[in-house]
């Protein structure tokens, strides 16, 4: 029989071997080690852009390197065989700008033959940017504010953000002046299309007359500056090579594996959770409590409409405590609801571990749940709940992963 302490040890155990199948370091490093050997500059950018130039290291035939990621995300093991940058992550900041800059100026030292490296991991539309003229770090902020509170998915995200940027949407093949480039990506986008993948520097965009959703009057001024992004015929993309190394499904695939080994029967599902988290979160309490006793394996990203003044948390935290609310007083469910880079939101936890108690145990601590998901301050709740999930950075981001066991 799979006790409370059981399953909350089993998920987190099955989470970690999700993580660990589609490790950033690992995936670069097979990936290069089964090619002839070649000399490359690197240019890393996104939350896993550590990880994945260790593992470039670890392939050997790095000329030199170039890490731009999340503040905090830099990993002392690179020591000074790579500049790292950090950068702001969900919103750009002055340092976003700064690495931009630096990317470029990267790319033109080089001399004109020079082979590159590129590691994109999620995270990299915000970490890297390079503004048309008039458009300032003040304006990059408000637009961002406004997509990151707006409801939006992420494909609609990045079509606003490749809009406004002179490196998204392909626009950064084009300095990289015939360079034999070799891309690798970490997926963390439906459909794991490497056009949407932290925004497309390197890609032609399939979707460049696709409308845009409506967005602050301030900056639709600013797009008539907007340099056109190259189309898919452009010569600037014929010496780029691009492969997608891992994805949310890998993730799942393994999630499952390693339920298996813990006797459990697993469910996995294929249809992303996408959209409303409130109604992510529905359909997964409603499988959960129908579901004969297994575990279910959800991936994806959903979305949350923020207040003003949103407190602590991010979506799975939102998630969870959704699901917590659903299945109070129940000892048969359990749900882990996190982001597979670790982070989710703006704060430092990956997500949450809930169940049938998890409203008890905050209301004891005086914290009301009503007024916790009115206000996005699921974190504070499930922090006083004792249900958060810390990992710090992962090296991989590949969406966010939702088990949830029914016993």
């Amino acid at each position: 029989m799979t006790t409370a302490i059981d399953a909350r040890r089993g998920l987190l155990q099955v989470y970690r071997s999700a993580l660990a199948a589609v490790d950033g370091r690992a995936r670069v490093r097979d990936f290069l080690t089964s090619r002839a050997p070649a000399t490359r500059r690197v240019i890393a950018i996104g939350k896993a852009a550590a990880a994945m130039t260790l593992g470039a290291f670890d392939a050997g035939g790095v000329e030199r390197a170039l890490v731009i990621t999340k503040h905090g995300h830099g990993d002392p093991r690179l020591g000074d065989r790579a500049t790292i940058l950090e950068a702001g992550h969900p919103l750009p900041d002055a340092a976003s700008l700064a690495a931009g800059r630096a990317m470029l100026e990267f790319i033109h030292s080089a001399p004109p033959h020079q082979p590159f490296l590129f590691l994109i991991s999620g995270g990299a539309s915000a970490l890297a940017e390079v503004l048309p003229s008039g458009m300032t770090l003040k304006h990059l902020a408000r637009l961002n504010a406004w997509l990151l509170g707006a409801g939006l998915d992420i494909a609609a995200m990045n079509r606003v953000r490749k809009r406004f940027s002179c490196i998204k949407q392909g626009r950064l093949a084009l300095a990289l002046a015939d360079r034999p480039t070799l891309c690798l990506l970490l997926s963390d986008v439906p459909g794991d299309d490497p056009a949407v993948i932290g925004s497309g520097p390197l890609v032609p965009d399939p979707e460049m007359a696709a409308p845009l959703p409506p967005f602050p009057d301030e900056v639709m001024a600013l797009s008539a500056q907007c340099v056109p992004p190259p189309t898919g015929d452009d010569p600037c993309f014929a010496s780029i090579e691009i492969h997608v190394l891992a994805s949310n499904r890998d993730a799942r695939t393994a999630a499952a594996q390693a339920a298996a080994r813990h006797g459990w029967p697993v469910v996995v599902h294929d249809t992303l959770l996408t959209g409303d988290v409130a109604d992510a979160a529905r359909l997964v309490t409603q499988t959960l409590e129908a579901s004969a006793p297994a575990l279910h394996v959800w991936g994806g990203e959903t979305t949350v409409r923020l207040p003003p003044a949103p407190g602590r948390g991010g979506r799975c935290q939102h998630l969870a405590l959704l699901a917590a609310r659903a299945i109070a007083g129940r000892d048969d469910i359990s749900l882990l609801a996190a982001g597979s880079d670790g982070s989710d939101g703006p704060g430092e936890d990956a997500g949450a571990l809930v169940d049938g108690h998890t409203v008890q145990r905050g209301e004891d601590e005086n914290f009301s749940l009503t007024e916790s998901l009115t206000h996005a301050d699921a974190g504070s709740f499930l922090e006083a709940s004792g249900d958060l999930i810390t990992t710090g950075p992962t090296g991989t981001n590949v969406m966010d992963l939702v088990l949830g066991l029914r016993v």
